[in-house]
């Protein structure tokens, strides 16, 4: 029989039917439960909720079956910076979350936290294998990396601006990370570690008791070189640090403290004598390596009389000042690439004058730039040419004047100054610039 328009149900059926269905619904929205804080986003569907912990699936290449937790703000900026927040022993991304401030800050500045998660059964992050401490290796570092290629791609991230933090286990695979991907970090900020690869094993153990008891001591070369040789050829830029450490730590001893500061201050080619010393904070001792600004190229901060458990409210502060997010003090330079400084003295009996010529050897342009050296002992400038000079003697920063602030790839600007002496009248061996260090020549 073929139905005409006039055979289809009329009358009452039809509302009844919506009716119906719309209990349905209802029914089942009142079953299902509410949406848990990290809810599941896979890598091919829209971003992540916005100012929730989110667990992201699929985020690329992830030898070591970790999980990816994500923080997006309400008010992510624009190219966003990233900063990768590493759990300790025992924790997860999760617990960072909880226990750290870094999703609040993010709030307030507008960047995007990664919470990497372990899930053996330790949940101690792979700081100490072969494959953890080469560049690409495999392991947690390569797990890692794809969570930031990830957000990158994503959020169309800036990709100078992404920093790894973390505490304990996550403190030594932040060392881990700065050493296999320094192309990828622009700084790191470690709370109770130890120095890259002191936890190297080759017998499958995730411990190293003689790193972890403070008994591995190297010289600061030879702790630089474990470092070179994660990503061997490379020659680019290195990512700051910043060390956190108590004097009476008992699980990562004090002497790591020590041996960190000679490992990264080598590894950007800096002396071993702080450009800086002060106390930020009661029972606080801060030194500064390689430059005396909130951006110095290596940062130790060692707190007198605390243990393991070091990390407190408010720090996180402290390293988004470290990494240039926060907006306090002065404005962050843009980091410099490769760069060549050379020098010519003349002195006399008490004094001296220096020529100094620095080129940006490398290929993008640098604008805005700052010079730090540290003059030998006795020399006090007195005048100074193309740039201003501060403070006077010790470690002193050159900034550049309104017409020589831009140096092209290739290109090089002379300046000078003048100084007094009392009987040493060399030239400072080391120089950076915007916090990378230059060879000299």
């Amino acid at each position: 029989m073929t139905h005409t328009p006039h055979d289809r149900p009329r009358g009452p059926r039809r509302p009844v039917l919506v009716a119906l269905l719309g209990a349905l619904v209802a029914l089942l929205a009142a079953m299902l439960p509410t949406a848990p804080a990290a809810a599941a986003a896979n890598a091919g569907a829209e971003a992540a909720p916005r100012a929730a912990l989110t667990e992201i699936t699929g985020f690329g290449t992830n030898p070591s079956n970790l999980q990816m937790y994500l923080y997006v703000p309400d008010s992510v900026t624009a190219n966003p910076a990233i900063v990768v927040a590493v759990h300790y022993c025992t924790g997860s991304g999760p617990a960072m979350y909880n226990g750290t401030e870094y999703a609040q800050l993010a709030d307030k500045y507008g960047f995007i936290v990664v919470y990497p998660s372990v899930t053996r059964s330790s949940k101690c992050f792979d700081v100490a294998s072969p494959q953890a401490l080469t560049r690409g290796g495999g392991s947690d570092p390569v797990g890692i990396k794809s969570m930031v290629d990830w957000t990158v791609r994503t959020y169309d991230a800036d990709t100078d601006r992404i920093f790894a933090t973390g505490i304990s286990s996550g403190a030594m695979m932040t060392n881990v990370l700065l050493g296999d991907y320094p192309d990828v970090f622009a700084a790191g900020a470690a709370f109770a570690g130890v120095p890259f690869a002191c936890f190297a094993t080759t017998n499958g153990s995730e411990w190293n008791s003689d790193c972890a008891n403070g008994t591995i001591i190297r010289t600061p070369q030879a702790w630089g070189d474990l470092v070179r040789g994660a990503y061997p050829g490379y020659t680019g830029p290195r990512p700051r640090m910043q060390l956190w450490h108590g004097t009476t730590d008992d699980v990562l001893r004090y002497p790591n403290f020590g041996e960190e500061i000679k490992q990264w201050t080598d590894v950007h080619g800096v002396g071993q004598t702080p450009a800086a010393t002060d106390s930020p904070q009661s029972n606080w001792t801060r030194t500064r390596y390689g430059g005396t600004g909130d951006r110095a190229p290596v940062e130790a901060i060692s707190l007198q009389g605390t243990g393991h458990n070091l990390y407190a409210w408010g720090m996180g502060e402290r390293v988004l000042t470290f990494f240039g997010l926060n907006g306090s003090g002065p404005a962050p330079q843009p980091p410099a690439g490769p760069c060549k400084v050379t020098v010519t003295t003349n002195a006399w009996s008490t004094g001296l004058t220096a020529s100094v010529t620095v080129t940006n050897t490398g290929t993008t342009a640098v604008n805005g730039w700052k010079l730090g050296f540290s003059l030998p002992a006795g020399q006090t400038v007195t005048n100074g040419w193309g740039a201003t000079y501060s403070p006077a003697s010790g470690a002193v920063t050159a900034t550049n004047a309104t017409y020589n602030a831009a140096i092209a790839p290739g290109a090089s600007v002379s300046i000078g100054y003048q100084a007094n002496h009392t009987g040493n009248s060399a030239a400072p061996s080391s120089y950076t610039l915007n916090g990378t260090a230059c060879t000299t020549g």
